[in-house]
């Protein structure tokens, strides 16, 4: 295999993995877009939505811990914008940026319309995962 299907592949299980615990945080509308024909900044885009400024936390440090503690552990973001207000998170891992909304920022900044015509990978919790 070669080692840009093996970059291809360990891109999609990030952004997967990262949509998974995203969704064990119970996110909403938790999407991924596959961006690899159409930006060269990143392969995938993540977006979800917590309920609360409180819970956009809750779930940018369940991300972070997970991919720095989890089994492949030792990911950390290249940066992280927008932590200290908590309507939009931006978590940049290069091959995998992800965007945690509260509901009132997702709608006023609509990132699935701007992309509108970008494939979109199918997600699932962990349990799901696991029990498929």
């Amino acid at each position: 295999m070669s080692a840009e299907v093996k970059s291809a592949q360990s891109s999609e299980a990030l952004a997967r993995r990262i949509a998974s615990v995203a969704l064990d945080k119970k996110a909403r509308d938790v999407v991924v877009l596959d961006m690899r024909d159409v930006v060269s900044y990143t392969d995938f885009l993540v977006i979800a939505t917590g309920n609360t400024e409180r819970q956009t936390h809750a779930i940018e440090d369940a991300v972070y811990q997970d991919l720095k503690h989890g089994e492949e552990g030792g990911r950390i973001p290249q940066r992280v914008e927008g932590r200290s207000e908590g309507r939009w998170i931006l978590m940049d891992y290069l091959d995998a940026v992800v965007h945690i909304f509260t509901p009132a920022a997702r709608e006023y900044y609509r990132l699935e319309t701007l992309w509108g015509e970008v494939p979109e990978l199918e997600v699932e919790d962990a349990e799901q995962a696991e029990s498929a």
